[in-house]
């Protein structure tokens, strides 16, 4: 049964030098189209209504959602509440660009239900949001923020990264501060990853991408931990900070392994057991839901093992990290008799802690989270 639902908005008034998502510029784009689009789809997925029962969340991402306009977003959050049952939602999110979010937008997102705003701001400097190819300023992301508390948005989060291009330890220190004096209830913070087909990968191929070494990243990250810390924001998962019930309940979904429907143009879901991924180019996208047909590219149907595998390697990123009293109920069997030996390995190495309750990622452990999952690979 799926408990939350992504929607996948693709367009872009201009695209980052480091996002690998699925995305075009949204000049000359069939936009209104892929809108009535993903109206088709969510008919097409919620007639199923014993796995659609119980959504808990909502989550609009990009893309930029906030590129659409007013009208646009109006209409798509019509369709939502049309098709989507929203009588358990307890968190709809839409993820917004500060220098697009108007009041009239905003205005749309929270008298369209929406109750959770996540801004993409990743850095306070000029020069390194340049780098990224971010076209906000400081103001933009003061004065959105102000705008959306004045229309009732309370639960408001910002995106950071470090391990940016050039980026110093005192830039970093510098965009926490300013960040903390925002004092929202949440902060995403993630170290960048530079993936294929991006701009930034073109440039680290061509030797002309500067980024710090391993060295100094783990040094912003201790940095991140210990301020998160100090200040009162407490780290529920790797990358993710929260006051006292502000922690995201969409994005617990994913590392609960529990199930969730993505639509939209090359979305993924993970419905009645099985992944599936959508086709991403828009006209094929489009065409096909025209047809009356779900526009699936491909699915999987997990298997037990990967399942516990899966279990493991998302559960873990959680700070709390896996119930054992919940992965034996879920799988009929205890962790020690799938892992024993892996987890007696990193106790030792001193990555994880292993009491009666929980299985989880030690402070050490962290800082090597993606070499930790990997020995759960069965």
């Amino acid at each position: 049964m799926a408990r939350g639902v992504y929607i996948h908005i693709p367009f872009c008034h201009q695209i980052c030098n480091y996002c690998d998502f699925n995305k075009v510029f949204f000049k000359n784009q069939p936009v209104d189209e892929y809108i009535e689009a993903l109206g088709i789809e969510m008919k097409l997925w919620t007639e199923n209504k014993e796995a659609f029962s119980h959504i808990e969340t909502i989550f609009l991402g990009g893309g930029t959602p906030t590129s659409l306009s007013p009208t646009q977003l109006s209409r798509l959050l019509t369709l939502i509440k049309t098709y989507i049952p929203m009588e358990h939602v307890k968190e709809f999110t839409s993820e917004a660009n500060p220098d697009e979010l108007t009041k009239e937008k905003l205005e749309v997102l929270f008298n369209g239900g929406v109750n959770r705003l996540s801004l993409g701001v990743q850095a306070f400097q000029p020069e390194l949001l340049k780098k990224l190819g971010r076209t906000h300023s400081n103001d933009d992301v003061f004065e959105t923020i102000e705008e959306a508390k004045k229309v009732g948005f309370k639960n408001i989060s910002i995106d950071l990264m470090y391990g940016l291009p050039g980026q110093t330890m005192d830039e970093w220190k510098e965009t926490l501060k300013i960040a903390f004096d925002l004092n929202l209830p949440h902060y995403s913070a993630y170290s960048l990853i530079v993936e294929s087909k991006t701009i930034f990968y073109n440039l680290m191929n061509k030797g002309k991408l500067s980024l710090p070494g391993e060295d100094q990243e783990a040094d912003m990250y201790e940095e991140l931990m210990q301020q998160m810390e100090t200040h009162g924001w407490h780290q529920y998962e790797i990358s993710n900070f929260a006051k006292e019930g502000h922690s995201s309940i969409h994005n617990r979904i994913y590392w609960d392994n529990d199930e969730y429907a993505g639509f939209g143009a090359g979305a993924h879901g993970y419905v009645n057991g099985t992944r599936y991924s959508n086709h991403a180019p828009l006209k094929k996208y489009i065409s096909t839901l025209e047809a009356g047909e779900r526009p699936i590219l491909k699915t999987h149907e997990v298997t037990q093992s990967e399942k516990i595998e899966e279990e493991l390697f998302l559960g873990l990123r959680k700070t709390a990290g896996i119930s054992k009293s919940h992965f034996k109920e879920k799988f009929g069997c205890t962790i020690e008799s799938v892992y024993s030996e892996k987890l007696q390995m990193l106790v030792s190495a001193g990555l994880i802690s292993n009491d009666e309750e929980a299985v989880k990622l030690t402070k050490k452990g962290r800082f090597v989270g993606n070499e930790v999952f990997e020995e759960f690979l069965l």
